[in-house]
């Protein structure tokens, strides 16, 4: 498995953040936030898999382009960034030795961690 940075979803998320579309909630919230397999589905059914793959930081390019498969450590639930799903990406990322990957999840979780302080 080849799994490298989707600078786009990472341009998207970095977007997002500027524009204050997150969540800042705490690390182990993610399994309760991220999609679904249904919402995956509708989303994909509605919006296809070129946006689709823009809320995901890593492709695997031995994947199909148009399979659910293809794109690894979601950060976000179709609408915004959450803090804890890139924290979760951050974290498998740095556990699976995808540098790349980790280091933009870091770079988001700064920025967040950053928005964060400027609301207490």
């Amino acid at each position: 498995m080849t799994v490298k940075l989707n600078a786009r979803a990472y341009n998207h998320a970095k977007k997002l953040t500027e524009e204050g579309l997150i969540v800042l909630d705490d690390r182990d919230e993610w399994s309760e936030h991220q999609p679904s397999a249904a919402d995956e589905n509708a989303y994909l059914e509605e919006h296809g898999f070129n946006e689709y793959a823009r809320w995901y930081l890593g492709i695997d390019d031995e994947m199909g382009e148009e399979t659910k498969g293809r794109y690894k450590f979601p950060y976000g639930d179709f609408e915004r960034v959450h803090r804890c799903g890139v924290l979760s990406a951050e974290v498998r990322a740095g556990q699976q030795k995808y540098a790349d990957i980790e280091n933009a999840a870091a770079h988001l979780h700064g920025l967040l961690d950053g928005r964060r302080a400027g609301n207490r």
